[in-house]
Formats: structure tokens, sequence, C-alpha cells
């Protein structure tokens, strides 16, 4: 039964192979991550592209493939009997690809095996927490790891073969249509060229990362309590939460009960909770913290009346940027209040020190708005001692001079596109 299961993924491996996609931007090149004998760890999303890149790093080696979100693999999973498939199948492999790792039980326990039998291994998986605890505990130091999250904006202006011009009018506005579908869309990448199936396909795959990565995997007995919480953890995205709110709002049970699903939600790289900065760590984890979503699409395809909430869609979206930029949250990335209680979108960190404050306006045309945000990071900038200061709007660019500070009021799209 193996060998014909091992064969027919074969198959499908060959099939993806012949297809053409669209080039992956990632922090670490592709040809120093294939060359480390470590474990490459490559996580994410459902759907995101973790597959892909991982075949894309792989198409010129021999590699040998095997997919865990197949349950005939998984019911007839013998080692011993897989490995010699294996050899006899894609005889003298440099590479063994297991994609979707955590669905096998004890999997970092052969995949410790693997490695110290010198078993060239790439893997990916969906379940951030499990994977890293796992990875941390039962390999220390054994691996580099790659989060690829969905399309970022330059990814799609790629796949859409869009020329990054704004001279003339019909450039610019040919650059800001792209901004707002991504904006309001997202990038998951089967919905890019079917815009019409994005609200179907990503409501379904909420629901299976529900199901599959959280209610099977941990047996979660009142599962109406869990698809509750994150109903409304979209609801609310990008508001302040605290754990006792969420216990009272949702009626359940336990403050205990509730931190164990916000856990869940983050764990399959869904939802994120960005805490608000203090040097204090009991004050930093007392404090209400911030709830953004892995992809904007999310929300076209479970919330409502979106055009209203152009801001939060438009900080969402920058903080997703930021953590696909390599940023950590309760570690490098934050948000503030000022002892004025004035609020900081964002505080970046390098090393020990804020290297950058960033708010994030859809539109500061109204004089209200602009004071607003550039007093509140005229505070922050004292307090934290950051003078690296930096509003994102939708499309509006100047400087602000304030003393010997400046404020560089930056276009989100040009932030995104690295043009600064």
């Amino acid at each position: 039964m193996l060998k014909t299961i091992v064969s027919q993924q074969r198959e499908e491996r060959d099939l993806l192979l012949n297809k053409e996609y669209q080039k992956r931007i990632s922090k670490i090149e592709n040809i120093n991550f294939l060359q480390s004998s470590l474990i490459k760890l490559i996580t994410g999303p459902r759907r995101a592209g973790k597959s892909v890149y991982a075949l894309q790093l792989l198409k010129d080696q021999n590699f040998a493939y095997l997919n865990f979100d197949d349950e005939l693999l998984l019911n007839h999973f013998d080692e011993n009997e897989l490995m010699q498939q294996l050899l006899e199948i894609y005889p003298n492999f440099h590479f063994l690809l297991l994609d979707e790792i955590q669905n096998l039980p004890n999997w970092d326990i052969w995949v410790g095996k693997l490695y110290r039998r010198g078993v060239n291994l790439v893997i990916t998986g969906s379940n951030a927490n499990l994977l890293s605890s796992e990875m941390a505990t039962a390999l220390t130091g054994r691996y580099l790891q790659i989060n690829i999250f969905p399309f970022n904006f330059s990814e799609i202006t790629g796949y859409n073969h869009v020329d990054i011009k704004w001279d003339t009018p019909n450039e610019k506005a040919t650059l800001m249509q792209q901004m707002n579908d991504y904006l309001q869309f997202g990038g998951f990448p089967e919905t890019i060229k079917q815009r019409s199936i994005t609200r179907n396909y990503l409501s379904s795959l909420f629901d299976s990362i529900l199901l599959k990565d959280i209610t099977k995997r941990y047996k979660v007995r009142n599962s109406n309590e869990l698809y509750n919480l994150a109903n409304y953890l979209l609801i609310n995205f990008c508001n302040h939460l605290s754990i006792n709110q969420l216990t009272e709002d949702l009626a359940l049970g336990s403050v205990h009960t509730a931190k164990k699903f916000c856990n869940y939600l983050s764990e399959p790289y869904l939802f994120f909770f960005l805490p608000r900065f203090n040097t204090k760590l009991k004050l930093m984890q007392k404090a209400p913290k911030k709830i953004y979503i892995v992809d904007n699409g999310f929300l076209f395809a479970r919330s409502f009346e979106l055009s209203k909430n152009l801001g939060r869609l438009l900080e969402n979206l920058v903080f997703v940027e930021l953590v696909r930029q390599g940023y950590i949250t309760g570690m490098t990335l934050f948000y503030y209040r000022t002892r004025n209680d004035k609020e900081i979108d964002f505080v970046c960190r390098i090393g020990h020190q804020v290297s950058c404050l960033i708010q994030v306006s859809y539109d500061i045309s109204n004089t209200k708005t602009q004071k607003r945000e550039i007093s509140a990071l005229l505070e922050a900038s004292k307090e934290l001692n950051c003078n690296n200061l930096i509003i994102l709007t939708y499309d509006t660019e100047q400087t602000i001079q304030h003393k010997d500070v400046e404020i560089r009021v930056i276009s989100v799209w040009k932030w995104l596109l690295n043009l600064i």
C-alpha cells in the first residue's frame, strides 16, 4: 500500500513542478538556505504557498516528496517501509520534502531520527507554536526557519504583471487599483486571479483551519465557543481586548478557557495578539492586546460594511507586513500608550533599542486627525527616545518638521514596495 501512496504522490509532485508560479520574496537567500545541512523549516498559514515555495526551492534538485495532508499516508505510516519505498521510487535523492508534517503524530521523533541519519530535510507546516516548541525541544539549534504568508503587494503586482510606474494618471490609477484590491481582498494566491471566489474560498478556508488545525487536533469539546470567539475577534480586529473582557463578553466560563482558545487561534497563523510596550513585563502582560488577522481577505469573507473600516484594514495590512519583514510580536513589535494615553500603532525594536514608531492613518487631510497623529508621535518620541517617526497613509506624502524632530508621511503602497 505504501508503495502505491508514494508513487501517487510522486505523480502529484511532478504535476506541481510543471506549473509556473509567482516567485516568492524571502529574507533568506534560496541557495544559502538549501546549502545548510540543518533542517529547513517552512511555516505559515494554510494555502499561503508554503508547498509551492518549497517546490521552487527544490525544482532543480533530486528530491523525494511526502504529503502528510493525505489520510492514506497517515493511516499506513510505517517509518521503515516508507524509507524503503522512498529509496526505490526516488533513487539517490538529495533532499526529502515533508509537507504539512504536523499532521503526523510524534513527527518530531521521526524527523530527529532522519536528521541523525544524515537525511537532508525540508519541512513545511501550518502550526506556529506546535512546530517551534517541538523543534526547540527535540531539535535545538538544528533547523532554519522561513515564514511564508499570503502574497505581499510586491508579489501581487508581479503576479498580475503590473509595472511599478506612476508617472502618468493611467499608470497611477492602475497601481492604486491594485492597492485597493489588495487592501480589501488580501493576498491568498488562489483568489488573486479569481476575486469572484474570494468570499466562498476564504470562508471555507477559515472554517477548515478551525476544524482541522484546532478542533480536531486539540479535541475541543465545545466547538461553538471556539467558533464564537473566532468570529468575535474578526469583528474586533485592530481593537484592544483583554482576556477578562473576552471571558465575560462570550461567557466562556473561565479565563483559562479564553487564554487556551486564543493560543489555539494563534497557532495556525490565523490571529495575532499584539501586546502594549512596557519595560515592566508584568504590566505588559496585564494590558489589553490588539487583535490582528493574517490576511484582509478573511475580513471580507466573514464581515460586512468594510468600506467603513478602511483605516482598520490599512492598519491590519501594515501589521502583517511588519510580521512578514521579521518583527516578532511581544519581542520586537508592540503598540504603545503614552503617559497622556495617546496611542502609537506600532513600536518597532532592534535589540533593546526602539528603532521606529509608526502611525497608520488612511487619510490625514483632516486637520484634527493630523494633529492627533503628530501629537502622539511627538510624545512617544520623547518617552521612548526615538526620532524615526512615520505616518503611513493610503496615498499622502509630506515631511512635517517640529523643532528638531522630523515626521515622514509616506504612502503605504510605496512603503510596501520598498520605494522609500
